[in-house]
Formats: structure tokens, C-alpha cells, sequence
């Protein structure tokens, strides 16, 4: 019989985030990922500043807290620390991966570091009360753009994926989201597959994770999915946006 049980890589405590937030969906299947692929003893998570700051409070492998924008290089130095026995991964928001952590993300991936980045995408900044994000939508309302993204004064918003896919060290970039079952498992697929190019040492690899945030973004949790659906995957599509050893197979 199958038993639907929390995975052995999350701990007991009690996740601080909002209601309807979907980085317990997320930190889910990060964890289902290292148990399955039976590497928790050697993992260490990188934790950003963000919503996900505490990552470390959730899941049982090692962590190590990295200053705001700065984990994909603190991710490099723990890698190379010890590349045969560390499986190094980062857990990101895009205040912090795509503001203040962009060059480090983008040298990262240039470097071809062989570490794995899940990247949360939720158009806003959540932990410090709703501001306009990189990732915000033109026209979408936040705290700092009450009238909306206007982006003739504060420009386009930063395609992660897109932007990441022209730089030639990234081995494997794809954009997933969490918003529906199918979607939940093609997440799962994409993430597990991250870590597995890890283990077989190939290089660069992040996953983008389109979410919500119900609180900033003043909705139900219900409202929230439908928003997502409806105007930010048209914005951000889903799929495969490199995958160097797939293209070299063909």
C-alpha cells in the first residue's frame, strides 16, 4: 500500500509562510528530489534573504545563509569547496536572485558552476510588504507602483530564464509552476532533473518557479492561481529554455 507521508528531508517545524503561499508546495518537492535521489546526507541548501530566509528551519540537510543576493557565489565557494561530496543547491525569490543577486547569478551560470538554482517567481517583493519586483508585470499594482508598472520610467521586467539562455555557460534552464497538479508534477520532473545534471556533473542548471503571493498581492489564495494563470504564464511561458546535453543528443 502507498502511504502519502511528509518527506524524510523536511523537518517537523511549522512553515511561517502566508496562507495559500506556494513555497511549501515548492519546498516539497525539493525535498521529495533529495530523498528520492538519496543524496540528503551530502546536500547543503544555500538560503537567500526573502520570504524563504529560514529555508534552513525546514529542511534536514546542511544550510548556509548567504547575504542578500550574494547565494549563487556562496554557492560556488561550499562547491568547490569539495565538488566530489557536496551537492549544492540555492533557494531564491526574485527580489533576491533578480535585483541585487543578478550578477552573481549570471556569472554563476557563465562560469558554468556545477551547482542547481530553484528560483520563486512571484512579480513581487514579499518579505518586506509588497514592493515592485524585476519580475513585477507592466501595469501591475504594488505597494511602490500604486498605478501600476509604468514601464517608460522603471523599464521591463527581467526574464530570468530568457536572459540566462544567451549565456553560454548554462547547461539546463527551465520555467515550471506549481499552480495546478500537472503542473506540480512537471515541476517535480524539472527540479529532480537539475539535481541529477549535478550529480552527473554538468553544470549550471535552474529551475524558475512561476507562484503567488496571495498577501501582497491582495487576493484569495483561489484569486491568486487564477491571476497566475491568466497573466503571468502568458508573461513568462512555461518550458524548456536550454538544455545543452538534450540539444547535443538530437
Amino acid at each position: 500500500m502507498v502511504v502519502f507521508e511528509k518527506p524524510k528531508s523536511l523537518t517537523d517545524a511549522p512553515l511561517h509562510y502566508c496562507p495559500g503561499c506556494t513555497h511549501g508546495i515548492i519546498h516539497r518537492l525539493v525535498a521529495e528530489v533529495i530523498d528520492e535521489l538519496g543524496i540528503e546526507g551530502k546536500t547543503i541548501g544555500i538560503a537567500p534573504v526573502g520570504c524563504s530566509v529560514m529555508a534552513y528551519d525546514y529542511f534536514t540537510c546542511d544550510f548556509v545563509q548567504a547575504p542578500h543576493g550574494r547565494a549563487p557565489a556562496v554557492a560556488t565557494g561550499v562547491k568547490r569547496a569539495d565538488p566530489e561530496n557536496h551537492i549544492v543547491f540555492t533557494y531564491q525569490g526574485d527580489g533576491d536572485l533578480a535585483a541585487i543577486g543578478t550578477a552573481e547569478t549570471v556569472h554563476a551560470a557563465a562560469r558554468r558552476e556545477n551547482i542547481t538554482v530553484i528560483f520563486v517567481n512571484n512579480a513581487i517583493y514579499g518579505m518586506t510588504g509588497g514592493q515592485m519586483a524585476p519580475t513585477t508585470l507592466p501595469g501591475q499594482v504594488t505597494q511602490t507602483s500604486p498605478y501600476g508598472r509604468d514601464v517608460e520610467t522603471v523599464g521591463y521586467p527581467v526574464k530570468v530564464c530568457e536572459l540566462l539562455s544567451n549565456v553560454d555557460g548554462a547547461a539546463y534552464l527551465e520555467r515550471v509552476a506549481v499552480n495546478s497538479v500537472s503542473n506540480i508534477k512537471k515541476a517535480k520532473a524539472a527540479i529532480k532533473k537539475a539535481f541529477q545534471n549535478q550529480i552527473d556533473g554538468k553544470g549550471f542548471s535552474l529551475v524558475e518557479v512561476v507562484s503567488t503571493c496571495p498577501t501582497n498581492w491582495g487576493m484569495t489564495p483561489e484569486k491568486a492561481l487564477k491571476w497566475l494563470e491568466e497573466n503571468m504564464l502568458p508573461y513568462y511561458p512555461l518550458g524548456v529554455y536550454k538544455d545543452i546535453y538534450a540539444e547535443e543528443a538530437k
